[in-house]
């Protein structure tokens, strides 16, 4: 197992953050790194936080030093954090974390910090969290569009929505209205449920009496198998769609044979195989996934541990640059990790090129996506 940096205790968040000074230069480049490895989104951490043990240990000659702590999916305990990378640790970078509403916390502080900011979850990047912050996960426009263009071509006219009671629910439903609603499907009825809720009962039966053609299910993590059962169970016959935010074999393990016939978006990581030699994602995912599932066993891949591996692959791009213009451990080293994110161009990764400028916060294409269903209790290319 690779070599983590771990302190014993978080330290309460600070209402301030003091500037770094210039002066403190380090032998080291110092990433913070906040993830869910406890609590609903685990299922999401955990790979997030496995896949750091197959990332370089230096880069452009200068040693990594991962500060890798839990947030158990909570803002508040993201945002704590964040502050102790900022005041206790020094950071040049800091990632994180593993669902929405905790990463768009670390956004906060690492934009008013002025520290590279590396979200591991879709989330908004507004103005005031822009010049710092970039994504690594897809972003839902384009991973929406492949799915409603399946559901056009496949004659859905109605559909129902589930998904979170929070930002990423919201971002998923406001993006169907924005580009399926256009295309010729209309809403036949929304519902919402918490993260940590054990039971959608109520919501499914809703559901299956407003008989939709479809189902669009707005979750992530192992939480995105609990509306699929329940739909299954209670006797939905139509398509039931899923975003990338469920695509893991955790999706399928809990799900169980309600799972088959889903259909999902997700990252090319999650089937580098089936990619043309020419697809710059294929040599990137093949090395992840064959070194993940080494260690984790057969079919172990996951599209989370692509968002952390992936942050590391646009580093051995950016960092090389970024030493020119300071040494780790200065603002002027963090502005050079910024201006070669926008500088940089074709950053091949296992989930997609990467294109950054200042707008495109994501800097992801259509090579970023693929169609999966799941057969046989297997992921296979969906048609």
């Amino acid at each position: 197992m690779s070599k983590f940096y771990l302190s014993a205790a978080a330290i309460a968040a600070s209402l301030a953050l003091p500037a770094l000074p210039a002066s403190a230069q380090t032998s080291e480049i110092v990433i913070g790194i906040t993830v869910t490895t406890t609590g609903p989104a685990a299922a999401l951490g955990i790979p997030e936080r496995n896949s750091l043990e197959f990332v370089p240990k230096e880069i452009g000659g200068v040693p990594l030093k991962l500060i890798t702590l839990d947030d158990g999916g909570d803002p508040t305990a993201a945002t704590t954090n964040a502050r102790r990378f900022v005041t206790e640790s020094k950071a040049d970078i800091i990632m994180g974390s593993s669902t929405t509403p905790p990463t768009v916390a670390v956004s906060t502080v690492a934009n008013e910090a002025g520290i590279p900011h590396f979200g591991l979850a879709p989330f908004p990047i507004t103005p005031e969290r822009a010049k710092w912050s970039v994504a690594m996960p897809q972003p839902i426009p384009i991973m929406g569009k492949v799915l409603y263009e399946h559901m056009k071509a496949n004659n859905v006219k109605t559909v129902g929505y589930i998904g979170y009671s929070d930002s990423y629910g919201d971002l998923w439903f406001n993006d169907f209205k924005a580009q399926g609603v256009p295309m010729g499907m209309t809403v036949a009825t929304e519902e919402r449920f918490a993260r940590p809720d054990t039971s959608v009962a109520g919501q499914a039966l809703k559901l299956v009496a407003a008989n939709p053609d479809a189902i669009l299910i707005g979750a992530s993590g192992t939480a995105a198998a609990l509306p699929q059962t329940a739909l299954r169970e209670r006797g939905y016959k139509g398509l039931i769609y899923q975003t990338h935010g469920a695509a893991s074999m955790d999706f399928i393990r809990i799900a169980g044979k309600a799972a088959e016939g889903v259909i999902m978006a997700s990252g090319p990581v999650m089937s580098p195989e089936t990619q043309p030699d020419s697809a710059l994602t294929k040599k990137p995912g093949l090395a992840l996934n064959t070194a993940y599932e080494a260690k984790y066993g057969p079919n172990s891949r996951s599209q989370f541990a692509g968002h952390s591996y992936d942050a590391f692959e646009i580093l051995k791009r950016v960092i090389p640059v970024a030493l020119k213009s300071g040494k780790p451990g200065t603002p002027e080293f963090r502005e050079g990790i910024r201006q070669a994110l926008l500088s940089e161009k074709e950053m091949a990764a296992s989930q997609g090129v990467y294109n950054f400028t200042e707008k495109d916060r994501y800097g992801l294409d259509d090579r970023s996506r693929i169609i999966l269903t799941v057969k046989d209790g297997k992921y296979v290319p969906a048609k």
